[in-house]
């Protein structure tokens, strides 16, 4: 029968989505008896984003699913739930009290796939590059607590950081800080395209047609030097356009895994329905859905209309007539199973009230209904994103506050845009960077943040958010990270809206499912086998 197994989130994060592409999809079997994955993510190189793969630029679980597995990091997240531990490096840790110099020691013997060896200076040609180029993308945030790098001899190196970062060690684990090849990366320039080089556990061949990625196919480094076990010989990526499409190919036997996006529908036959060859696998999601909005723009450069629509909106009505069970009402950017979650929220608005949200427009002076339109992208979050902005867009109507139309495009024009502000209200999705509170505020408060956002405040920047980062234990700097989330839930610079679980599908004999996944959601290939333990 299909076996739906319930993974528990000590084992596993969340699926992400893998490549993102569209071609010729009438069967993956065209290498032997690689493992043949299959997803419907879209990934284009454009005028706007023309370097989508460089890791000083990429900034997205679909690029960082090709990047994790072909370009090394220092540190790695564990299986399951815990803190990163060493990869490229052989031993890495803070070096003095105040958790501002952090020293890694390369691996013995580490080479590129080309037979370059890997230096100490690599590394910090790697990181100085991606902090240099400042890509638009925001992922060089992550490494904004970086004052300067410096190399000891060919395999130590030394970060001296600008305040106490307790996150960086799992920065240190995200592709932004990979190691590249000085010969292959120019210093001032991104590299344009779809080339991955890298000294990771695979090499990977991309076919491209049109400026769009049609298949990754992913080769194990025989040269490779690191901490991790590679349980396949070959992995090979294949693009859908839809769903339906994909979860036929898996029927047929044409590929071996499901990865990102199944619809609900998919995910609920294949849960209750008999059959002997799939496996469902459901794990806990960490990811978040929410709306964005140009504070700076529009009817929602008030405050009071913001509030408003965080009063309107129903997030139960809304998670369960579109996702069901697979999802649940979120009342903060930070999920309600990682620590230092509120439900701020909830606590500021209660339940949803048409009065409340008509008085606050009142007071203000706002005129109604208010007119506004809700972007989202038509391809990068799932089949069911269309359906869920037109329960927004019902909930907001027919409150007769707001008069809301809705407006669809795909990712390669929807990212830009928003990131240039063309959209008052768009809604996108998170999937966290490493597994803290504080990859989900940050990454949306702090200077040069991901939305691009004009929302800037003062206390969380320069005191709230450095203040959390002192504190190595976690549980310490929950009354940061909870004014973090009740300023947010005052100001709504976002509405956040729910959170997810994911679902892998896969055949029968395909093993490793389980660690498929890190704990921010990153898909780990070389955990994938075909009828061997993982």
């Amino acid at each position: 029968m299909n076996r739906k197994t319930l993974v528990p989130a000590a084992a596993l994060g969340l699926l992400a989505p893998v490549i993102a592409a569209c071609g010729d999809t009438e069967s993956g079997r065209t290498d032997g008896d690689a493992i043949v994955v299959g997803t419907t993510d879209r990934f284009t190189a454009s005028e706007e984003a023309p370097a989508p793969l460089d890791p000083a630029y990429a900034y997205g679980v679909d690029t960082w699913n090709i990047l994790r597995q072909t370009v090394q990091t220092l540190m790695v997240q564990p299986r399951g739930e815990g803190e990163p531990v060493p990869e490229a490096a052989e031993s890495c840790g803070f070096t003095d009290a105040g958790n501002e110099r952090y020293s890694c020691t390369l691996r013995d013997g580490l080479t590129f796939a080309d037979g370059d060896p890997v230096t100490a200076a690599d590394v910090k040609y790697s990181i100085d590059r991606a902090r240099s180029l400042k890509a638009d993308s925001g992922v060089s945030a992550l490494l904004n607590t970086i004052d300067t790098v410096e190399t000891q001899g060919e395999r130590e190196v030394v970060f001296h950081l600008r305040t106490a970062d307790a996150t960086f060690p799992y920065k240190l684990s995200t592709p932004v800080a990979g190691i590249v090849d000085p010969d292959d990366y120019a210093k001032d320039k991104l590299r344009e395209g779809f080339r991955v080089d890298g000294s990771g556990p695979y090499t990977v061949d991309i076919e491209a047609k049109n400026d769009e990625l049609v298949r990754a196919t992913f080769t194990k480094n025989p040269d490779y030097k690191g901490a991790l076990k590679v349980n396949n010989d070959k992995v090979v990526m294949v693009s859908f356009d839809s769903a339906e499409a994909m979860g036929e190919a898996l029927e047929k036997d044409d590929i071996d895994v499901i990865s990102r996006t199944m619809s609900p529908e998919q995910i609920k036959k294949l849960s209750g329905n008999a059959g002997d060859d799939i496996d469902l696998v459901e794990l806990p999601g960490l990811e978040i859905r929410y709306l964005g909005f140009n504070t700076e723009a529009g009817p929602v450069k008030s405050k009071a209309v913001r509030q408003a629509m965080a009063q309107i909106v129903n997030r139960g009505e809304l998670v369960s007539k579109v996702y069901g069970s697979q999802a649940e009402p979120l009342f903060s950017l930070v999920p309600a199973s990682v620590t230092g979650h509120s439900n701020a929220f909830f606590n500021k608005y209660g339940e949803p009230s048409t009065a409340k949200a008509r008085a606050l427009l009142e007071q203000a002076g706002i005129s109604t209904p208010v007119e506004l339109t809700l972007h989202y992208t038509t391809d990068h979050y799932g089949p069911a994103t269309k359906k869920e902005f037109e329960q927004l867009q019902k909930q907001l109507n027919d409150s007769g506050l707001f008069k809301a139309d809705i407006k669809g495009e795909p990712w390669a024009t929807f990212r830009p845009a928003e990131l240039k502000g063309k959209y008052d209200v768009y809604g996108m999705g998170w999937f966290p960077d490493f597994p803290d509170a504080d990859n989900f505020l940050a990454p949306f408060l702090d200077k040069d943040n991901f939305l691009n956002s004009p929302y800037s405040n003062a206390e969380i920047q320069k005191k709230l958010i450095p203040q959390s980062r002192r504190q190595a234990d976690r549980l310490a700097a929950a009354g940061s990270l909870t004014a973090m989330q009740n300023t947010v839930a005052e100001d709504v610079p976002v509405l956040p809206l729910w959170q997810g679980n994911q679902y892998v599908a896969a055949r029968g004999d395909i093993t490793g499912t389980a660690y498929a996944l890190n704990s921010s959601s990153t898909l780990q290939l070389w955990e994938l086998g075909r009828g061997v333990s993982g």
